[in-house]
């Protein structure tokens, strides 16, 4: 991260935390956790300089760093806060604490003023000038010097801190680089790289401001006030974080809801594009759940709140990917480690190229000394380092858009070695709710009468299967008193209507009733086959009617299986129900293997199983709910929740969320994990090509200090710019 990443252009002006506020640290096994928010620090360069000041503290004991959101969260002893921050002051910089709601500062993204950095352009190009037109050498020297002076305090500084912290970095070398410059006599060149340098920081400053906005942008769904109802009955505008649970609220048409809630009175549709990432806006009424930051439509409503404002669905977003950034995806700790041996070596590098050739070659002083300058400003590792956190922060908050929530970089960047995927069936495949299916007539009584009177017996169980059949077509049926009534457990329902007693229940009920017939037997394993449960209606004398009941699958779940199958990942489906339906169903989406029959413990030896038959480089998916699945969402390298929107345990459980019921999502994350993949390559691969080039360009007496600073401020904005183009996928 060059830019800021370099010289900050943020100017904090925090007053020092009181430390009542140490009560918002927060216990862990080994200590306290307390997250500090540091305006100056949001590149390598400076979490390179923390930790070098913490490796030798004992009362440290674990750095987690948010570069992104400028946030330090450091494990350390319980009383042990205040060395922490005198700590952090000693590298210049101002650590900052939460409030007394938990909440950080807000990142202050306001700028210094330009001028000097245009005042030292003009100041630079003025000493090009002199020596261009041949001018006394002295007043060259005096305006490259001033030009320095005027942008480049804020780099020696810090190169100060890094050098005396023993922690290299870009302010550090460049420091050298353009002191150097100036004692050998390059003055122009000198003072120009230092205003190139300045200059590309803001520039680059700007573009990483758009990664970060990206999380912002979610924070600002949900409006700050809402229209809450008084004691007295009268309707009054508070802010959204005083609301209380149980509160009743009222939107209006085309606003923004600012809490989750439930519907108590009114209905509309509601656009939850926002949270879901849904192209067409939900039906809403009485009883149904609605969620901040989504935008009420042409009705208005009322509904009662959920949940506080910081503990709703949307908040719960941003936190969660508010900690993914914190979490090091693979290639981004590989790149870490690498930066960490190739500074040094080329610092290494650089001393050698200034003393041997004139020691043992004969070389020129000036000469090889110059182009150590020159190595020094090529060592920069910035576009290397920040290639990898941008992209990562880009794709996670793409996601986010889509109603995707990927619980860290890691996930995003597996999600493409993905090759077998396990779903659940109920509420992943299937809508999760029973409808009847079928209506047949056994014996010479009425359809329409033998209707209505299963009807009546099913309304009276609170049963799905009941349900199903009490709910289809109830216009046409006529409710008749039941008397009697008795649950039979695992069997059905019976009760007596108009005298007569009647049974409603499954093929089991019957059998002990010995009414079962074989052809009864043959027409109920058809429907069976189709995936169908079958409930029968008799009276004491015969079996009377036969109703079929089945969970429908959702039209999404045909087009995601088809869409996985040509992504290259097999599906396997594991479902509680019998094999009969699993093989239905799977015939019906596409699934390539079917398991009927499977409790809880079994689906995870199935997961089990395809994590062993696979490859290490090869991963395998999870699909479920989030609570009955935990097993297996757990064992499987990811774990995905089915419409975790509004569900705590869905969205902590899984490493990647769905935020609504939509299967299409998984092949939609896969592809951006794909992307994401192919953008670090590419910014990886770019960023080394640029330093070799220059590297060997330098060695054979072509490179300058004007190029190594351009190859380096290029490189860097470069990949930022690259990173950045998940997020308009």
């Amino acid at each position: 991260m060059m830019a800021n990443c370099c010289s900050h252009q943020h100017n904090s002006s925090q007053t020092q935390p009181h430390f009542e506020q140490l009560a918002q640290s927060k216990k862990v096994a080994n200590g306290v956790q307390t997250a500090i928010r540091i305006q100056q620090m949001d590149c390598p360069t400076e979490e390179g300089v923390i930790r070098k000041k913490f490796a030798t503290m004992a009362e440290v004991q674990a750095l987690e760093f948010n570069l992104i959101q400028h946030v330090l969260t450091v494990t350390h002893g319980e009383n042990d806060l205040p060395k922490v921050l005198d700590a952090i002051r000693s590298l210049g910089f101002e650590p900052e604490l939460p409030d007394a709601d938990g909440k950080l500062a807000k990142i202050n993204t306001s700028q210094k003023s330009l001028l000097p950095l245009v005042v030292a352009g003009v100041l630079a190009l003025g000493s090009e000038a002199v020596t261009w037109f041949g001018l006394p050498h002295w007043s060259g020297a005096i305006l490259a010097v001033a030009a320095v002076l005027l942008c480049g305090i804020e780099t020696y500084k810090k190169g100060w801190v890094s050098i005396r912290t023993g922690s290299l970095n870009i302010n550090a070398l460049m420091s050298i680089a353009v002191t150097g410059g100036l004692l050998i006599g390059q003055w122009p060149e000198a003072a120009m790289v230092m205003v190139l340098f300045t200059l590309a920081e803001v520039i680059e400053a700007k573009s990483l401001d758009r990664a970060r906005n990206a999380i912002t942008e979610l924070m600002a769904l949900a409006p700050e006030t809402a229209t809450v109802q008084q004691p007295d009955g009268s309707w009054q505008e508070v802010a959204a974080d005083s609301v209380a649970t149980g509160d009743v609220v009222r939107v209006k048409p085309g606003e923004r809801i600012a809490l989750d809630g439930k519907i108590t009175q009114g209905q509309s549709a509601v656009d939850q594009a926002p949270i879901t990432g849904e192209s067409l806006p939900v039906d809403k009424t009485v009883g149904d759940q609605v969620f901040a930051g989504t935008i009420n439509q042409s009705g208005s409503f009322e509904y009662q709140v959920t949940a506080a404002a910081s503990h709703s669905t949307l908040a719960r977003i941003i936190h969660a990917v508010e900690e993914a950034q914190g979490v090091k995806a693979p290639t981004q700790r590989f790149v870490d480690k690498f930066a960490q041996i190739y500074t040094p070596t080329v610092l290494v590098i650089a001393l050698l190229v200034a003393l041997i050739p004139p020691l043992f070659m004969a070389g020129a002083w000036f000469e090889w000394i110059y182009k150590a300058l020159v190595l020094l400003v090529i060592a920069c590792p910035c576009a290397l380092v920040i290639s990898t956190p941008v992209t990562v922060v880009s794709g996670l908050a793409a996601a986010a858009r889509k109603g995707i929530l990927i619980k860290g970089g890691v996930y995003l960047e597996q999600g493409r070695l993905l090759k077998t995927l396990a779903l659940d069936k109920t509420g992943t495949l299937t809508h999760g709710k029973p409808v009847q299916t079928n209506m047949t007539a056994l014996a010479t009584m009425p359809l329409a009468e033998a209707q209505s009177l299963a009807v009546s017996l099913a309304a009276r169980s609170e049963h799905p299967v009941s349900q199903a059949i009490a709910t289809a077509n109830p216009e046409n049926s006529n409710m008749k008193s039941v008397e009697n009534f008795t649950a039979l457990l695992g069997r059905g329902v019976q009760g007596q209507i108009d005298g007569t007693e009647y049974v409603l229940g499954n093929i089991r009920l019957i059998e002990e009733r010995k009414q079962a017939t074989s052809e009864l037997q043959s027409q109920i394993e058809q429907l069976e086959k189709q995936g169908k449960t079958v409930v029968l209606l008799a009276d004491n004398h015969q079996v009377l009617a036969l109703f079929a009941v089945a969970d429908t699958v959702k039209e999404s779940s045909r087009q995601a299986i088809a869409e996985l199958h040509l992504l290259g990942v097999k599906t396997l489906m594991l479902t509680g129900d019998n094999q009969h339906t699993a093989n239905a169903i799977a015939a019906q989406v596409g699934i390539d293997e079917a398991l009927g029959n499977q409790l809880p413990q079994d689906k995870l030896n199935a997961v089990q199983s395809a994590v062993e038959n696979q490859t290490k480089s090869q991963k395998i998916g999870m699909v479920g709910d989030g609570i009955n699945d935990a097993p297996a969402l757990a064992r499987a390298d990811i774990g995905f929740a089915m419409g975790a929107m509004g569900t705590d345990t869905a969205i902590e459980t899984a490493d990647v969320a769905l935020m609504d019921d939509d299967l299409g999502k998984i092949p939609e994350f896969i592809r951006l994990s794909k992307n994401a993949h192919a953008i670090l390559m590419q910014n990886i691969s770019f960023a080394l090509a640029v330093k070799v080039v220059f590297l060997a360009l330098t060695l054979a007496g072509i490179g300058t200090m004007w190029m190594a600073v351009f190859a380096d401020v290029g490189a860097s904005l470069l990949v930022v710019g690259n990173g950045l183009r998940l997020l308009q996928k």
